[in-house]
């Protein structure tokens, strides 16, 4: 018995001793950035939506600095456009376009993980227009884009995503996020009697929705 309790003690005193050892780092209320890792990353984003009932395709970049390989922050955004459909008042096919982005952060849980998750947020600004779709004409040349109407506003696009540690400078991901924005004022140029709104383009929350997508990461993780 005398024996178990001195090997019990013996293995106390060693694993104190040790701990001792490999804590020399100072404490301080606030933390410290002694021993902890800094990286940074480029990404790009192909992104599936739907703007004012049309499919849309949006393509993005982001670029972060990663503190402790659990946060990031940076700059992203993304252009987007939606397929061209026939407009019955201007008798012409029109799309929506436009591009938005902003600041970026983003915890990342379980880095070290072969899969892991992280929660992007974009908060930021970007405009749309309403214009006419590119038309080939018979000169194989194409005609000039004209837009009816444009507007600005603001964003953020809270995000979770499925990322998967290909090798050691790059990472895949599965992405969802929602698009908030403020309203959306398009109007057409001339008055259109025959609609409840006469001169409404879309609805002020046209723009607002989830993006389904792919995101491919480079760099020191």
């Amino acid at each position: 018995m005398k024996s178990i309790v001195l090997s019990l003690a013996l293995l106390l005193v060693i694993t104190l001793t040790g701990a001792q050892e490999n804590n020399t780092e100072l404490r301080t209320i606030f933390g410290s950035t002694e021993g902890k890792s800094h990286g940074g990353y480029g990404a790009v984003m192909i992104n599936y939506s739907e703007i004012m009932d049309r499919d849309a395709l949006l393509i993005g970049a982001r670029g972060a600095w990663v503190v402790d390989h659990n946060f990031g922050i940076g700059l992203g955004g993304y252009g987007f456009m939606t397929d061209p459909q026939w407009d019955n008042v201007l008798n012409e096919e029109y799309q929506v376009s436009g591009g938005y982005g902003g600041i970026l952060v983003e915890p990342i849980v379980g880095a070290k993980s072969p899969v892991h998750l992280s929660f992007p947020i974009l908060i930021g600004a970007g405009g749309v227009a309403y214009n006419q779709h590119w038309q080939e004409n018979e000169d194989n040349d194409y005609d000039d884009e004209n837009y009816e109407d444009s507007d600005a506003f603001f964003v953020i696009e809270p995000g979770i995503e499925l990322e998967f540690n290909m090798i050691k400078f790059m990472r895949m991901g599965l992405s969802v996020s929602y698009r908030y924005t403020s309203d959306i004022n398009l109007s057409y140029r001339t008055s259109t009697l025959n609609k409840p709104n006469p001169n409404v383009i879309g609805s002020a929350d046209m723009l607002r929705g989830f993006n389904f997508g792919l995101v491919m990461k480079f760099g020191k993780f």
